[in-house]
């Protein structure tokens, strides 16, 4: 049967708007299934409390399952290879962090690239790190510490929570553009850095706010500076880092993500709820709580956010010759 011409043009022009529509009638109907959130930190941690946050909102809004899946070790790279390595259907999530940026260039044989292999989602929280120093430290503020580790070259242990993490690269990046020289004293984690740093066996850390605040308000460690670029929330008496040394900005991060060729209509839909997740009172003060302030923005925002921070620390870890262990 030979079809008129305008009957055969309407029914080519509806079968052409049929993947269109699939994928637009896929977004509505996603999540039919439960979701998976990786976290490349154990339990109980500050990272792995956002994303829990995370899933219950996206689990209360959108009504199935946000599992979160603890997969610790290698710098959060085997929770991001299992994402990378996923259905790119948007049923496994990563929860990102500054890690990610870093570890770009501190591993040379990755199965994956990062920025190239996973999708940002959005933003979630931006929080600031602190300089801390033991009491026993004469020190009071931050020219006072440059003044005082130009005195005594190489004899102030800087303590960190391993190569390659936040508190390592934000305090080489000190290093750098302060011009001292102090021995960094790598650990397995932030809370046994913490432990020597209370017991004076150490000197001074880029520290989270959420693992040190307490110590800091009954003067059993002394604060100097935050890291960020503006004050802390939490301790907005603190000066900046970068009020001394012009410059200075290390920030910690976070944010969702998923592997590349996800649908753009879910990227967009969670994106969405996220962004109204961090609009409400509650979450913002949650955030809050954990030293952070919210991160909203379009998917594009946080690739750019990501993108210039893998250049930045990429810098910084290539000239202080920072290696993996």
């Amino acid at each position: 049967m030979k079809l008129p011409r305008r009957q055969f043009l309407h029914l080519a022009a509806g079968a052409a708007a049929l993947p269109a529509v699939s994928r637009i009638a896929s977004a509505q109907a996603y999540p039919s299934r439960p979701v998976r959130i990786m976290v490349g930190f154990a339990a109980g941690g500050g990272v792995d409390i956002i994303a829990r946050l995370t899933g219950q909102w996206l689990a209360e809004r959108l009504g199935q399952q946000f599992i979160i899946e603890n997969r610790p070790g290698a710098g959060t790279n085997i929770a991001t290879e299992a994402v990378v390595r996923a259905p790119p259907d948007g049923y496994t999530l990563l929860l990102i962090n500054a890690a990610n940026a870093f570890n770009a260039t501190l591993y040379d044989n990755l199965s994956f690239n990062f920025v190239r292999d996973i999708a940002p989602v959005a933003g979630l929280m931006a929080a600031s790190s602190v300089m801390m120093v033991h009491p026993s430290v004469p020190a009071k503020t931050v020219p006072e510490f440059i003044a005082y580790a130009k005195a005594n070259p190489g004899k102030i242990n800087m303590a960190s929570g391993g190569v390659g993490s936040p508190s390592h690269v934000a305090g080489e990046l000190f290093k750098m553009m302060a011009g001292v020289n102090m021995i960094h004293v790598p650990y397995r984690g932030l809370a046994p850095a913490m432990t020597d740093l209370l017991g004076g066996q150490v000197q001074v850390i880029f520290g989270a706010v959420t693992s040190s605040i307490e110590y800091i308000k009954a003067g059993r460690l002394r604060a100097l500076a935050a890291t960020t670029a503006k004050r802390s929330e939490a301790l907005p008496d603190l000066p900046t880092v970068g009020e001394f040394v012009p410059g200075y900005e290390a920030s910690q991060w976070y944010g969702l993500g998923v592997a590349k060729n996800a649908p753009t209509e879910i990227i967009d839909r969670l994106n969405k709820e996220i962004n109204v997740a961090l609009a409400d009172p509650q979450i913002k003060a949650r955030l809050a709580d954990l030293g952070g302030s919210v991160l909203p923005g379009s998917p594009g925002d946080f690739a750019k956010l990501i993108a210039d921070e893998t250049e930045k620390w990429g810098k910084v870890i290539r000239e202080a010759n920072i290696k993996a262990e």
